[in-house]
């Protein structure tokens, strides 16, 4: 099984306010709520574009110099020291495990099955997953700057299905997204199955849904 990491494994926490907390730290600057949401928008829309980029130690440094540089010049704080502003934005992400996670996890690794997380991401993934608690119910870690394109190409489900040992169609893949993860792995001749969490949006056609993670056990079992 393949499960995609952002919204089906770990969430984020809202970082604007995280940013002002941590630019008073800091660099004694206060930003309002307002423009702290927006430079952070900026800086993910930039980040969403380069991510690829970040592939290795060295690039992804380079690379959040470079986010940081966004964020800087969208809160028009140039005066301030750009390792200053790189240290507030990598402070104000805040990842954690959705709480359906660990337990779903450790459920399907009883049932012998290989698990590998296959998602949009520059090459911090394992350190997230490991952060977050995931990491060692895991059979391998694989994200889209270690391939070098983003789901829903081929390729990045290739990898994972090269570490999980498993052909296409003896796989599964599960995530949050339509396009990069249902369609993308449909593509692939997987099954795939959506996570709804807030309940809202149609899946595709023939595609399960579900609004936990700990629902797959019983799905898989029942099909």
């Amino acid at each position: 099984m393949t499960v995609d990491a952002l919204g089906t494994l770990v969430r984020m926490e809202p970082p604007a306010p995280h940013l002002r907390e941590q630019l008073r730290r800091v660099a004694g600057v206060e930003v309002s709520e307002e423009r702290a949401a927006k430079a952070f928008g900026d800086e993910i829309a930039y980040y969403l574009r380069h991510h690829l980029e970040g592939r290795d130690p060295e690039s992804l440094s380079e690379l959040r110099d470079r986010c940081a540089g966004v964020l800087r010049a969208s809160l028009e704080l140039e005066r301030v020291d750009l390792a200053q502003i790189r240290e507030a934005l990598l402070s104000s992400l805040h990842f954690h495990a959705f709480e359906d996670a660990r337990p779903a996890l450790e459920e399907l690794r009883a049932h012998g099955l290989r698990l590998v997380a296959a998602s949009n991401w520059d090459a911090s993934l394992p350190e997230v997953l490991e952060r977050v608690g995931l990491a060692g119910l895991l059979d391998g870690v694989v994200s889209s700057a270690m391939v070098g394109v983003t789901k829903p190409a081929p390729e990045l489900f290739r990898a994972a299905l090269s570490i999980a040992g498993a052909p296409p169609d003896r796989a599964l893949h599960v995530g949050d997204s339509l396009e990069n993860d249902i369609a993308g792995a449909s593509r692939m001749g997987m099954r795939a199955v959506l996570v709804a969490r807030d309940g809202a949006g149609p899946g595709a056609d023939g595609v399960p849904v579900i609004g936990a993670l700990t629902e797959l056990p019983r799905l898989l079992s029942d099909a």
